[in-house]
């Protein structure tokens, strides 16, 4: 089981916070830094001194980072072009020595649209679905050759589908709940499924519908990684679970129903109920950024009797 350490800095983070997030998950031992993708803070959060954006955080950290995996859950379709957001992430991936991954999704927050003067168009699948079709087919066309594309929503003529990124292939991912589409978008495009947020129950159904599309798209079994995004909350003792619960405005019962939160115990405990449905990677989603002696439990605590 991997754990990655995912973040939400819309919540209110400067790119120094995001940096020694990044350093503590790569010293300690994590497999990667993962953000989200927004431009609005949401619920009670101040979200000061403001938004960064995701790529070029990202390509910050590539450049401040020797071993840890960088990316997004998710990037939003409705924030950029398809043929540029591929020369960003080519090149980001460049920067890294190729240890990047493009998490892609619809875009959903009507608010930070119009707070920032972004379309919020209706068919918002539609354009996922091409942007998936674009960023992936630019990357694997080969050198010297060009890239043509006509959708309903994208026209790209005589691309000459540069700049490549370091790795031969980026990891791609597409996530989510979505009982139809979303398993048959993830078999088609993607090399990691992700559901956000969802009990034990849940993954695994939504497990099933992603595995029974990729077997229909004539993928193995193993092909497609499954994985997990939750919120943690880990303490030593019932008063410091209670402590980081109430620094992030959250009830411990609630944190243990909808997430990964108690004891080290607890916490392995539960994440192997992931693993038995077939989860592959847990995507912690860290909301004191800090917080870093969270992390440093996390790691000596938990991830070591994982691994």
């Amino acid at each position: 089981m991997d754990l990655r350490i995912f973040t939400e800095p819309q919540q209110g983070a400067t790119y120094d916070t995001l940096l020694a997030v990044a350093k503590a998950t790569e010293d300690l031992g994590f497999d990667a830094f993962f953000r989200s993708d927004h431009y609005l803070r949401m619920g009670d959060a101040d979200g000061l001194p403001g938004p960064t954006d995701a790529w070029i955080t990202l390509a910050g950290l590539a450049r401040e980072t020797r071993r840890i995996r960088l990316g997004t859950l998710m990037t939003a379709a409705t924030f950029r072009l398809p043929g540029v957001l591929a020369v960003q992430v080519a090149q980001v991936d460049q920067m890294s020595g190729g240890r990047v991954e493009l998490g892609l999704g619809a875009g959903w927050f009507e608010a930070e649209h119009a707070a920032y003067g972004i379309p919020f168009p209706k068919d918002k699948f539609d354009r996922l679905e091409e942007q998936l079709a674009i960023v992936t087919g630019l990357w694997a066309t080969e050198a010297g050759k060009t890239f043509d594309f006509r959708g309903k929503h994208y026209e790209l003529v005589d691309s000459p589908a540069l700049p490549k990124p370091a790795q031969a292939k980026i990891p791609v991912l597409v996530g989510g709940h979505g009982p139809t589409r979303t398993p048959r978008l993830a078999a088609q495009y993607a090399d990691e499924f992700n559901i956000p947020f969802a009990s034990v129950e849940d993954s695994e159904r939504q497990f099933g519908r992603v595995r029974s599309a990729a077997d229909a798209a004539g993928r193995g079994a193993d092909d497609l990684i499954c994985s997990n995004a939750l919120v943690v909350c880990v303490g030593r003792d019932d008063a410091e679970v209670a402590r980081r619960a109430a620094a992030i405005g959250r009830g411990v019962d609630e944190l243990k129903a909808n997430g990964l939160a108690g004891s080290p115990a607890e916490v392995v405990d539960k994440i192997g109920r992931y693993a038995g449905i077939g989860s592959r990677r847990i995507y912690l989603q860290i909301l004191d950024l800090t917080d870093l002696d969270h992390l440093e439990l996390i790691s000596s605590q938990v991830q070591s009797q994982l691994s």
